[in-house]
């Protein structure tokens, strides 16, 4: 495992995640049952469920698609996608305890038949080739390094005109971004890059653009209401949100994610990709 691999499963991974989300439920009053008892928390990308929903739609997904959800956190996006769109979704995350996580809330809202998940290096998939009609992440490449390797996988793994969605944080006008943020504490495993060399890396990994957006504005109203709904609390319940995923320090996560939108530091796009032959 590469040293900068070891520093993003420290970054993301808490011991025993899964009881942690568990307990807070359970004091909050929240029994997860059903697909909507987990939408509060479980995408841990800016616009939640809203921004998975319309990138789906962008990208056709449909019943019946075998989609690999590549980044999969605690599986938010992938139940997603089989619970709305009727997908088969199989979803890989380097932190080992993100995909138990994901597992248990899984089976909980009745989705473990149609959604699995697999602890894995996005950049070298324990896939065949050609086995999936789509490919799928939010929020992940920009703890790759090795962005070329990424995509020369996901492209291996996609049948001939496979589509390749993503949704993603590039780097702005204006450099470094504050830290700490929610994919890095700091420098070291942050690998943003332009909106427009990402692109160009993608078409030349042998991909198609269908549509290629900028989301910056939107993603920034967002997180505005978030910052502004991170208060303490004075009842002892527990916040159903993406503190349970960030931790402590979410509020400045939060607030310096604001803070890079503004200053162009960072920016958020969505594309869709044609996997040619």
């Amino acid at each position: 495992m590469k040293e900068y691999e070891q520093s993003i499963i420290d970054h993301y991974g808490q011991k025993d995640l899964d009881t942690h989300i568990l307990e807070a439920c359970e004091r909050a009053g929240r029994r997860i049952t059903l697909h909507g008892d987990t939408a509060s928390f479980d995408e841990f990308h800016i616009r939640g469920r809203d921004a998975t929903r319309e990138l789906a739609r962008l990208a056709n997904l449909r019943e019946g698609m075998k989609v690999l959800d590549l980044g999969c956190g605690v599986g938010g996006p992938a139940r997603t996608l089989a619970a709305e769109f009727g997908c088969r979704v199989w979803g890989v995350d380097l932190v080992e305890e993100y995909c138990r996580c994901a597992a248990m809330l899984t089976e909980r809202v009745g989705l473990g038949e149609v959604v699995t998940f697999r602890q894995g290096d996005m950049t070298d998939l324990p896939f065949e080739d050609q086995d999936f009609d789509a490919a799928w992440t939010e929020h992940t490449i920009m703890n790759i390094e090795d962005k070329g390797k990424l995509f020369a996988e996901i492209r291996r793994v996609l049948r001939p005109e496979g589509i390749f969605a993503l949704y993603e944080i590039c780097s702005g006008s204006a450099s470094p971004p504050h830290f700490p943020l929610p994919w890095a504490s700091d420098q070291s495993i942050s690998f943003l890059t332009g909106q427009d060399a990402l692109g160009g890396m993608l078409r030349e990994a042998g991909f198609e653009e269908i549509l290629w957006r900028d989301v910056t504005e939107a993603s920034l109203e967002w997180f505005r209401g978030v910052v502004a709904g991170i208060k303490p609390r004075t009842d002892n319940v527990p916040r159903l949100g993406l503190n349970l995923l960030m931790g402590t320090t979410a509020a400045d996560k939060s607030k310096n994610i604001v803070r890079n939108l503004k200053e162009d530091r960072i920016r958020v796009v969505q594309g869709v990709f044609r996997r040619t032959e």
